[in-house]
């Protein structure tokens, strides 16, 4: 079993002020292999407040992130997947889904992570996966006004990836469950 948690969207301190006391608890050292991050998370401490939870961070510039050492995509390869990671600010129009898609060939991956939108996604769409984990903060955004808190969590074991989507509405946790099967290469005969 690996653990990658997938999150972003912060805008820590400016538009939260910080991440909401139910992740907290969730989100502690030791547990997780793998972080990866949509960006926006605008301070050094939040970057810091990662690297605490796992070793292995990986970060990708946001619209609002004045790190430059960020790089714009990144394709990271967990286990057998080859997962893009990408903020989405980039994408035009913004979270749309075919343009996203594109990125999605260019890079080669099996899963597409991308944010900006705050609006939480994971789907399936022509054998290949796609997730927007949302605003952890619930941070508002230009297309989202009252967006809910949400992350992500995959764990990876071989050919499956089972993603947990976490959400806060109300004060309330609700955790889904989706399952995505990567196709296994046919063998030659």
């Amino acid at each position: 079993m690996v653990l990658v948690l997938v999150i972003g969207d912060m805008h820590m301190p400016y538009r939260k002020a910080a991440l909401p006391q139910k992740f907290k608890k969730l989100l502690v050292p030791g547990k997780i292999q793998h972080i990866l991050c949509t960006g926006n998370l605008c301070l050094r401490e939040t970057h810091d407040y990662l690297k605490n939870i796992a070793s292995d961070v990986h970060i990708v510039r946001g619209d609002f992130d004045t790190n430059t050492s960020y790089p714009e995509q990144k394709v990271v390869t967990v286990g057998q997947f080859k997962i893009g990671l990408i903020h989405g600010h980039q994408v035009v129009p913004w979270g749309d889904h075919d343009a996203i898609a594109t990125i999605r060939r260019q890079l080669d991956v099996d899963v597409m992570i991308s944010g900006h939108t705050h609006k939480l996604e994971a789907y399936e769409k022509d054998g290949k996966f796609y997730i927007n984990p949302g605003s952890v903060t619930g941070a508002y955004s230009a297309l989202e006004r009252d967006p809910v808190p949400a992350f992500i969590l995959m764990d990876i074991q071989s050919n499956t990836l089972v993603t947990y989507v976490y959400s806060l509405a109300n004060d309330e946790m609700e955790v889904k469950k989706i399952e995505f099967k990567k196709a296994l290469p046919e063998r030659e005969e």
